[in-house]
């Protein structure tokens, strides 16, 4: 039988993607594994790879298409023995745009990852993976599976032993989760569409429409700042003593070709922090809190269009010029979307950092599921008291540090600022 290649959900945030380049043509033969296209999704171009074998029928999207939804079919797979004319009428309706009844129907009709298929249930599954099952005696339909709407594939049979049939009664409860989460509220975005045009009407203006990204950074936002308790916490650090260190290491590592900056300095005292005072080191996980144990540090990164976070892993163990390395490659894929979904998801705390751009103070909000950020303000020469009570000048930068308080307490968020300043005003420490 025929199967839908559906489009892929390549990041936890993607709810629909542009199919940009197609890398396979109908009637081409392609296995597992092998790659079928190139989607850009909210934050990304990716691969998209084949989970099963066979030969395309048909192709359902054409390249450049977007707003392609996950889950909609993109493609038609063949099985051995089947031709074009044989799906060429199935086919035709499933180009054409869903209506909104199809989520639902394809939730009826399709099982999660992680459910087993009820007695008497249609069971979905790979051709090469219903041959392997043939071959070793399973029972599909006691097989969990991981493709796309719990379908089985090879990977699922090919370390499955043969077992007599049973059935799961706990399926029915996995299966109904794709229609609570379609039935999802849809979060207040104030006054609608309409509204805002009719009241623009008599006034010049470009539109500008939402690609995935910014729709995506509208919802995260926006349920930030509806379901984190944020507090703030705000403390000026003197950096004179971190600028004559980074010049004098500066012209040191010249001959190596390594230029660090503050903010290089900045990732290494948040995460000597982070390990310092370790139960700031965590994130909210809905009914609990997971505390880590390395310094997964993100860091801001604004492109055209909206930003990116990438995180740099173990951030406490590695030297200076190894951060500013891996900061450099990082914020460089960023601003052309080349990384991949690991490299900006993860970690328990972020810097954004505007200091760069002259903002002196500002607060930022918080990135689920991470506990707290901190917003770097610029270094600005101000006269202040000195420890023998004289007045003098220094550089003093503004820092405001974002705090999720089902996380972290004031008190908490005030020992991690603290360890910070400590690092940055005493450099030295951040060699050890």
């Amino acid at each position: 039988m025929a199967v839908e290649i559906l489009m892929p959900a390549l990041s936890p945030t993607m709810e629909e993607g542009t199919l940009a380049k197609w890398l396979v043509k109908e009637g081409d033969v392609v296995k597992s594994g092998q790659i079928l296209a190139e989607i850009e999704t909210d934050k990304a171009t990716m691969e998209f790879e084949a989970t099963d074998e066979g030969t395309i029928g048909k192709l359902l999207v054409a390249e450049g298409t977007s707003g392609v939804k996950v889950n909609d079919p993109i493609a038609v797979l063949l099985e051995d023995g089947e031709s074009l004319s044989d799906v060429k009428p199935a086919a035709a309706p499933a180009a054409a745009t869903p209506s909104p009844a199809t989520p639902a129907a394809a939730s009826a009709t399709s099982t999660p990852a992680a459910a087993v298929a009820a007695p008497g249930a249609r069971v979905f599954a790979s051709p090469l993976a219903r041959r392997i099952a043939k071959e070793k005696g399973l029972d599909l339909s006691a097989v969990q599976g991981s493709g796309p709407h719990g379908r089985i594939v090879r990977a699922d049979v090919e370390g499955a032993k043969a077992a007599p049939k049973a059935a799961a009664p706990a399926a029915a409860a996995p299966a109904a989760a794709p229609a609570a989460a379609s039935a999802k509220t849809a979060m207040p975005t104030g006054p609608s569409t309409e509204t805002v045009l009719k009241m623009y009407a008599d006034r010049a203006f470009t539109e500008v429409p939402l690609d995935g990204m910014r729709r995506t950074i509208a919802a995260r936002l926006t349920e930030a700042k509806q379901t984190i308790p944020h507090f703030y916490l705000r403390r000026d650090v003197q950096l004179d003593a971190l600028m004559a260190f980074r010049e004098t290491l500066n012209k040191s590592l010249e001959g190596r070709g390594v230029k660090l900056s503050v903010n290089d300095f900045m990732i290494k005292a948040c995460a000597q922090a982070l390990q310092a005072v370790p139960d700031c080191n965590a994130v909210w996980a809905g009914d609990r809190i997971l505390k880590l144990k390395p310094s997964d540090v993100a860091v801001a990164v604004a492109i055209e269009g909206g930003l990116f976070t990438p995180v740099l892993r173990d951030a406490d163990k590695k030297s200076l010029s190894a951060l500013s390395a891996e900061m450099k490659d990082l914020a460089g894929r960023a601003k052309t979307k080349k990384l991949a979904p690991h490299e900006y998801q993860g970690g328990s705390f972020a810097i954004s950092n505007l200091g760069m751009m002259g903002v002196e103070n500002f607060d930022a909000v918080i990135n689920p599921p991470h506990g707290s950020i901190l917003a770097v303000g610029a270094g600005i020469k101000k006269p202040v008291v000195k420890s023998d009570g004289t007045i003098g000048v220094a550089t003093v930068m503004s820092m405001t540090l974002s705090v999720d308080h089902r996380v972290i307490d004031g008190a908490l968020g005030a020992a991690f600022l603290k360890a910070v300043i400590e690092a940055l005003e005493n450099p030295m420490t951040m060699l050890a």
